[in-house]
């Protein structure tokens, strides 16, 4: 009688709990998120009266839905944590109506699953005394990228060294596909063909550990889109990793051939940040980093 007692027991406990369901947890995450960021709202704030009868804290779910151009049920579908899809464009016109700064625009996306369409300037998110530390290493170049190869900060002298980055839109800033479509800076890789196989096979392996991230999805097609080359080496399925310490050759509209050391410094490996210097491997390199850093200081 024990004995069956204890077995049945056994068997019951053997069930366990009920699996994990990611895509559940991350709608009921981005309900409550568009709660809390709705009732913070004063009425006021977006040009609407707040009348007598309001009960609800901040902004009612109807007038989001309002100020995003999007239907009443559907929006309170959306905070029920349903499982309905939700597009860029929409994802954009809610943060607009909830005037979420970039910390919160940026949490939003990711937990709608979407890309950005209009990222902020990835400078805004580095911290000041980073942004210190690349001034302070001038005339060297130095920039922030992460494993995805975005800049997401440089000095005045790296943003010269291999084009003029200022005038890159934002969302362009990343090395590599910059490396396989931007004229300019192609012609300033002296080794290109190697120096993309290269970055080619390390965002293969990087890739890896975020493919159920929409940015990297975007960024690969955007590559295979634009770039026959990158086709082509994307269908080697060639697997490497950063390395440092070897002598990187660029050539310079201004001041012509550099040879320049690359240090990559892992600032977050969980994120894949990290502060890439580039040091002169010879003397000469040196005297034109100095003019460079002369000339782009000077306005020139």
């Amino acid at each position: 009688m024990h004995a069956e007692v204890h077995a049945g027991t056994a068997a019951t406990t053997d069930i366990g709990p009920p699996p994990f369901d990611g895509a559940r947890v991350r709608r009921r995450e981005l309900a409550d998120f568009l709660r809390s960021r709705r009732e913070r709202i004063a009425p006021e704030r977006v040009g609407l009266p707040r009348g007598r009868r309001r009960r609800t804290p901040g902004l009612r779910r109807e007038e989001v839905a309002h100020l995003a151009s999007v239907g009443v049920t559907w929006y309170t579908w959306l905070e029920q944590a349903r499982d309905i899809q939700v597009s860029a464009g929409v994802a954009d016109a809610i943060a607009r109506a909830l005037l979420l700064d970039g910390s919160e625009r940026s949490h939003l996306f990711t937990l709608a699953g979407v890309t950005d369409p209009a990222p902020e300037n990835g400078c805004d998110g580095v911290p000041p005394a980073l942004l210190e530390v690349l001034r302070q290493l001038e005339p060297m170049p130095a920039c922030i990228q992460n494993s995805r190869y975005d800049l997401l900060a440089y000095n005045r002298t790296y943003g010269h060294l291999l084009c003029d980055l200022d005038a890159v839109p934002v969302e362009d800033r990343n090395c590599m596909l910059l490396a396989f479509t931007h004229d300019e800076w192609r012609r300033a890789l002296v080794d290109r063909a190697e120096t993309v196989r290269v970055m080619a096979a390390n965002y293969r392996a990087q890739l890896a550990e975020h493919l159920a991230e929409p940015a990297w999805k975007h960024m690969l097609r955007r590559l295979q889109r634009e770039s026959a080359e990158f086709r082509e080496l994307w269908e080697r399925h060639e697997v490497g990793r950063t390395t440092s310490g070897r002598i990187k050759r660029f050539r310079n509209a201004r001041v012509g051939l550099l040879h320049l050391y690359g240090n990559p410094l892992w600032l977050a490996p969980q994120l894949g940040a990290r502060l890439v210097t580039y040091v002169p491997a010879d003397e000469e390199t040196r005297e034109r980093l100095e003019k460079l850093h002369a000339m782009v200081a000077a306005g020139g």
